[in-house]
């Protein structure tokens, strides 16, 4: 492990004094208060609940609690459980009984969606306002503190429509390398803002603040209503970096860009999906001096590959090489590196590995295997389930989750290859193509789709289209159309819940 890796509560030391830090409603903070404000809330928490390694929640939207809450919590040795706030009662719930938290602090509206049986026994609940003011009025500030970077720092619960979110555990370590990371090869520095619109309970949307600070640069949280909002944010703040998702992506390059104001962001990156050959050239266009790096990860290890925005515009589609601190093999059936271009499972080894799922060693066993034989890393490796290949060059290139392939009458289709060539058409912009149980087939491929703005005829002209493009078991069974996509509390397009409608339609 490198020697500078640090528990993550040191990330708040690292700015300059006078720099600004966190831009909240109520003004500028700079990196000076910052570690003032992180080391009273650290107070008032091991005050509050003094067993080292308890479970502390928040669930609240972005602000000074959320941004503070990962360095705060880490300081007092406490483990924190970001809820992300668009959960419902019954999912945050669980989250509380399976973490054990002793705490939640949230929003007053919040807060009251919640009965006592949703609260597991002893957990003491604050509202948010509340709890800032007692922090600040406790003057038990603590230091930065000196604890064993790899022990557990926070639990991040991935959300689905399917089954119960599971907590990906997270050390210091994890945390803190997976900030140095990022901010190298995005070359963050101290002038960079940063415009925080992920979620923060989302692996990379905690990364925004965490690399960031690394950096010594600015965070501009932000809970956006519209898409506008962000344009509008951009400008208002001088913002230099803009992390998104691709639904987000798409919606933001179908607005109008004032010139000045596209010109103020220098990178732009995207992560929870791949981005289409369309929608490369279309932010290429939009923001012709921004750097563009697509990036490809996972939250039982951070961020796993990105691509040299050089390499962009000649490899729309690829994921890129490995990050710095990672290790990605791409594993065969018999267990081997494979070879150039033929397919096989990516696996990431290293450091910024998770620690298993919180509480659950049956699904820790399917997912957290030993590295495979060619690893210089050895230990534990994330065996992802996703199915890449590697060309001669070293770069990577997505073809599908193993779970997610499309099984039609004996051929293994990717979803992603008929989502582009639908994409590529220009006929619609955005795409989800499925798989549904069909009794002659296996599967039946289902195609929801939402039309491009000012096409009448898509509806008309995209079967033909494909017809063209795809070669006949690829061709969908039904196409789909819909006005906007769901999504899910991750921001990406909720795949589930759009399987579940296409089956009750079906059925209906």
């Amino acid at each position: 492990m490198p020697a500078q890796t640090q528990t993550l509560d040191h990330l708040a030391e690292r700015g300059a004094a006078d720099a600004p830090a966190l831009v909240l409603r109520e003004g500028t903070i700079n990196h000076e208060t910052l570690r003032t404000r992180v080391a009273a809330l650290a107070g008032w928490l091991q005050a509050r609940v003094p067993q080292p390694g308890a479970r502390v929640a928040t669930w609240a939207a972005k602000g000074e609690l959320t941004c503070l809450m990962p360095l705060a919590a880490a300081r007092a040795g406490l483990v924190h459980v970001p809820v992300n706030p668009l959960l419902k009662r019954a999912q945050v719930a669980h989250i509380l009984e399976d973490s054990g938290a002793v705490l939640l602090i949230g929003t007053p509206a919040r807060l009251k969606t919640l009965e006592p049986e949703d609260l597991p026994e002893g957990c003491t609940v604050f509202e948010e306002g509340a709890a800032l003011d007692e922090a600040s009025a406790c003057g038990a500030a603590l230091p930065p503190s000196a604890g064993d970077p790899h022990a557990l720092a926070a639990i991040l619960y991935t959300s689905g429509s399917t089954g119960r979110p599971k907590g990906v555990m997270l050390s210091h370590a994890n945390m803190w390398l997976g900030a140095e990371s990022v901010a190298q090869y995005l070359e963050l520095g101290p002038d960079d803002r940063a415009l925080a619109v992920l979620p923060l309970s989302f692996d990379y949307g905690q990364n925004q603040l965490l690399s960031t600070w690394f950096a010594g640069g600015c965070v501009i949280p932000l809970d956006y209503l519209v898409p506008r909002d962000v344009v509008k944010a951009v400008e208002k703040h001088g913002v230099t970096t803009l992390a998104a998702v691709p639904p987000l992506w798409v919606q933001l390059t179908e607005l109008e860009w004032p010139a000045q104001t596209a010109a103020r962001l220098r990178r732009l990156t995207n992560s929870g999906g791949a981005l289409t050959v369309d929608l490369v050239r279309r932010l290429r266009a939009l923001f012709p001096q921004a750097r563009l790096f697509p990036m490809y990860g996972l939250t039982e290890a951070f961020r796993s590959t990105y691509l040299d925005p050089g390499l962009v515009d000649e490899h729309p589609t690829s994921m890129g090489k490995a990050i710095p601190h990672a290790e990605i093999l791409v594993i065969d059936e018999d267990g081997q590196v494979a070879a150039d271009n033929v397919e096989g499972e990516l696996v990431h080894c290293g450091p910024l590995v998770a620690q298993g799922y919180w509480q659950d060693a049956e699904r820790t066993a399917e997912r957290f295997k030993p590295a495979p034989a060619a690893s210089r890393y050895g230990g534990m490796a994330v065996w992802s389930g996703d199915r890449v290949r590697r060309d001669a060059d070293g770069l990577l290139y997505f073809v599908g989750r193993r779970d997610a392939m499309i099984k039609s009458a004996g051929n293994r289709i990717s979803p992603q290859e008929i989502e582009e060539a639908a994409l590529a058409t220009g006929l619609v912009v955005e795409a989800v193509a499925l798989g549904v149980p069909d009794e002659r087939l296996g599967q039946a491929v289902h195609l929801v789709v939402r039309p491009a703005p000012g096409v009448d005829d898509a509806a008309q002209a995209l079967p033909k289209r494909l017809a063209q493009d795809l070669p006949n078991f690829m061709q969908p069974r039904l196409i789909h159309w819909r006005e906007a996509m769901p999504i899910g509390p991750n921001g990406k397009i909720d795949r589930n819940g759009l399987q579940q409608e296409v089956r009750q339609e079906l059925a209906a």
